[in-house]
This record gives structure tokens, C-alpha cells and sequence, in this order.
């Protein structure tokens, strides 16, 4: 009893660190401020914008908690034995995060069935899946007035000085672009340079990323066991090898190039081709294989940007490329019973891939120069009307004290 006890208050200790924490990384986001590098620390971070914090943490951890039961319920349903989710809270304060790495579920025994691998599989990412599309829908039906970001922006240049000056863009999906070009009213809808400030977007934004993330079909992903289950071990096997290959050329791109200065390249081409040599170590047999596939891939890379140079992957993917190929593996494990899965099962098993490809964002976020010529959104051309009236208001009172 007392060791259930204890179970339980690790689960709980864990999710309150994890509001905590998402709070700040939301409060953080929604200022565009970070608490240890801004000059003024904590003071101020106020209760009113700690507070606008959980406009993130709630429905982003609303999105994570629904993903998670999804997998436990479905489990305890069929009588699989399996842990409450683990909340993993991660946050910096000098730099940007969300605030968590997410949460997992631990299953206590193998599966014995390609139909057990799917049904808990699939349960988590379309539960989460639902929800994130709610909040999206209700950001993006509910922006606040240009009032709201003129608070925010009011020290910040909303449109660079320069053309070298870099600012941090949210991303984009299928479904994200869908719902930003339809349901939302074109007169409050910033540019993706200003979204981050928005916190339902960005729970919802990050609810579509974590969802295709999981929907990734490799190894033991939520992707993995369903493609497993509808395929089966053998052309899984394959699948998922071509995949991961498709998945590190994309991640590595616009990294190595030919564009880059001689003394760079000398440097750098070594040492990512020990990098892909790692990632490929567990995947295949043999050091010629190995060393081949690192080769291909970094040949191809190259040869790409060199014809494409402003195509470039994200370093993120590359990163969990790294932790797929050493550490969760790229290929799925057998299950004792191996029969196939029944019509139903397979529809819904091919719709939820495709909603990977729906929530896919091939670059969630990445700096970009906003050149001086850049149109502003019509709220952003709005907060600079503002922001000039002010400058006015401010010049004329100087000019004419009372």
C-alpha cells in the first residue's frame, strides 16, 4: 500500500512541476521575454502575466494528458498492465522551451498481438489529436484585439531595421495553414513572426507537432506500432529503414554545404559524417554498410544544396533522429501473435497516418530575416499606427509641458 502511495505522488510531483514549468515557458512565449537573460530577472514576471502563462500550460497539458490516458485507458481496457503517464518537465529560463520533453507510459508486459500494438498504439495520437485541434480552432476563433499585442510589443520592433536583423517564426502545417486561412478573422491574424506571442495557437501548434511526432512510423513510435500492425514485421523492417533514411536526409539539410567557406567545410564535413556514421551504427551490420549509408546520405545532402541552397532541413529532427537511431531503435519488435488486423482496424489505422502528414511541420521553428519591404499584418500595421500615435503623443508633451 504504501509503496502504491508513493507510486502515485511521484505522478502527481511530477505534473504539478510540469504546470510549473509549462506556466513559465508559456509566460515566457507570450512576452518574448526570457527570465535569465532579460536585464530585469524575475521582476517582471507578475502574478497577471505569470498568470497569462496558463493560457499555454492548461490546454497544451490538456492536449498531453488526453494523448497519454488515451494510450492508459485503452491498455487497462485490454487488461494490459501499465503505468500512470510520467510528465517530464524541462524548462531553462535562458532559453526558449515549452516548458516539458512531454510524457510517457510504461507497459509492464509484452504484447502479444499485432491487434494489441495497434489499439493502444492509436489511441493516444487521436485522442491528443482531437483536443489539439479544438484549441486550435478556438485560438484562432478567439484572437485578441491589436490592443493585446500592442501591450506585448509596445518596447519590441514588430518589423525589422535591417535585413540581417533575425526573428524567431513559428512554423506550419497542413492543417495549421487550413484553419489560419479560413476560420480566422484576416483582420486580428498576426504573421508567423508574432504568433509565438499567441498562447492558444501555440498550445494548439505544439498539440499538431507532438501528435506528428508520435505518428512518426518508425521503431516503437505510436507510427511504428500502427504501421507494424497494418504491414507486418518483415515489410515494416523495410518501411521503416527507407523512412529513417528519407528522415535524416531532410533533418541534415542546408547543415554541410558547398556553399560554406573552405576552412568551415574542413571542420564541419568530418564531424557530421562521424555523426550519421553513429546514427546509422545500430540500424545496420557492418562498418562498409554503415560507413556507405553515412557516405550516401551526406553525398546527397551536399549535391542537394548545391542545386538548392535554400531548401534546409531542422536541427530538432536531426536531434531526434540521433535518439531513434541510438537509442529507441528504427525497427519494431515481433509480437507472439501475428495475424493481420481487421478492415475497420486498417481504415483508421491509414487515416491516422495520414493525419501525421496533416500535423507535419517540416521546420516547427526557425529564424528568419524579416526584410525591411515585408508587408505587416493588418493588427501589426495597426500596433505601429498605435505605436506612432504614442511616439506623437509623446513628442508633443515634451515639446509643450504643462
Amino acid at each position: 500500500m504504501r509503496k502504491k502511495v508513493k507510486s502515485y505522488g511521484i505522478h502527481l510531483l511530477l505534473f504539478l512541476v510540469t504546470i510549473i514549468t509549462t506556466t513559465l515557458a508559456g509566460t515566457e512565449w507570450t512576452h518574448g521575454r526570457l527570465i535569465f537573460v532579460d536585464k530585469e530577472a524575475w521582476s517582471w514576471v507578475t502574478k497577471e502575466k505569470f498568470l497569462r502563462g496558463l493560457a499555454f500550460s492548461l490546454p497544451f497539458l490538456g492536449f498531453l494528458t488526453v494523448h497519454e490516458f488515451g494510450h492508459y485507458f485503452t491498455a487497462r481496457w485490454h487488461k494490459v498492465k501499465v503505468s500512470l503517464p510520467f510528465y517530464i518537465p524541462l524548462w531553462l529560463g535562458f532559453s526558449f522551451t515549452i516548458g516539458t520533453m512531454g510524457a510517457f507510459i510504461r507497459i509492464k508486459e509484452n504484447l502479444r498481438s499485432r491487434k494489441l500494438f495497434f489499439d493502444i498504439g492509436v489511441a493516444g495520437p487521436l485522442a491528443g489529436f482531437v483536443v489539439a485541434l479544438g484549441v486550435l480552432i478556438y485560438g484562432f476563433t478567439h484572437l485578441p484585439p491589436a490592443e493585446y499585442l500592442y501591450t506585448i510589443m509596445a518596447q519590441q520592433p514588430i518589423t525589422a531595421t535591417t535585413e540581417n536583423t533575425e526573428y524567431l517564426v513559428l512554423g506550419n502545417n497542413l492543417i495549421f495553414m487550413f484553419l489560419e486561412n479560413t476560420i480566422a478573422d484576416p483582420a486580428l491574424v498576426p504573421s508567423h513572426y508574432n504568433m509565438i506571442h499567441y498562447p492558444w495557437l501555440m498550445a494548439g501548434f505544439f498539440g499538431l507537432f507532438f501528435t506528428a511526432l508520435n505518428l512518426l512510423p518508425i521503431g516503437q513510435l505510436d507510427g511504428g506500432h500502427i504501421l507494424y500492425a497494418l504491414i507486418g514485421y518483415k515489410r515494416h523492417r523495410d518501411v521503416a529503414f527507407i523512412l529513417f533514411v528519407a528522415f535524416v536526409f531532410f533533418a541534415g539539410l542546408g547543415l554541410v554545404t558547398p556553399h560554406l567557406p573552405l576552412k568551415d567545410l574542413l571542420l564541419y564535413a568530418p564531424l557530421y559524417l562521424l555523426f550519421l556514421y553513429i546514427i546509422f551504427s545500430k540500424a545496420l551490420e557492418g562498418r562498409k554498410n554503415i560507413l556507405l549509408a553515412a557516405l550516401s546520405i551526406f553525398t546527397a545532402q551536399f549535391l542537394f544544396s548545391f542545386f538548392f541552397p535554400d531548401i534546409k532541413g531542422f536541427l530538432g529532427w536531426l536531434v531526434f533522429a540521433f535518439l531513434l537511431g541510438r537509442i529507441l531503435g528504427i525497427y519494431h519488435p515481433t509480437a507472439q501473435e501475428d495475424q493481420p488486423l481487421n478492415l475497420p482496424r486498417k481504415i483508421l489505422g491509414w487515416f491516422t497516418l495520414l493525419v501525421f502528414v496533416l500535423c507535419f511541420s517540416p521546420q516547427p521553428l526557425y529564424f528568419k530575416a524579416k526584410g525591411i519591404d515585408e508587408i505587416p499584418t493588418q493588427v501589426e500595421q495597426k500596433v505601429l499606427e498605435m505605436k506612432e500615435n504614442d511616439s506623437l503623443k509623446n513628442s508633443n508633451e515634451n515639446n509643450y509641458p504643462n
